[in-house]
């Protein structure tokens, strides 16, 4: 899922919104590294509404899609909001 993390590189929230709706449309999605690379990407484009809001559709959320939570509040700046998660 190159492709997921080449538009988290290019910072654009329209176009990431737009590949992670084709990967929704073909299957891919419901793979839980997939969702946790969604939340990450979304987290770089500066939405952290959109990486919580993939967060909160994985049924099974485990250590990979929490740690992802943590990752992206401390590479936003919001260490507080990390240790909460914790």
């Amino acid at each position: 899922m190159h492709i997921v993390m080449a538009f988290a590189g290019l910072g654009t929230l329209e176009d990431s919104r737009i590949v992670h709706k084709q990967l929704i449309q073909s299957g891919c999605e419901s793979d839980v590294s997939v969702r946790s690379r969604f939340i990450g990407m979304y987290a770089k484009c500066g939405s952290m509404e959109d990486a919580w809001r993939v967060f909160k559709k994985i049924s099974s959320q485990d250590i990979v899609t929490w740690t992802a939570m943590l990752l992206v509040h401390v590479k936003c700046g919001q260490g507080q909001e990390a240790m909460e998660l914790f």
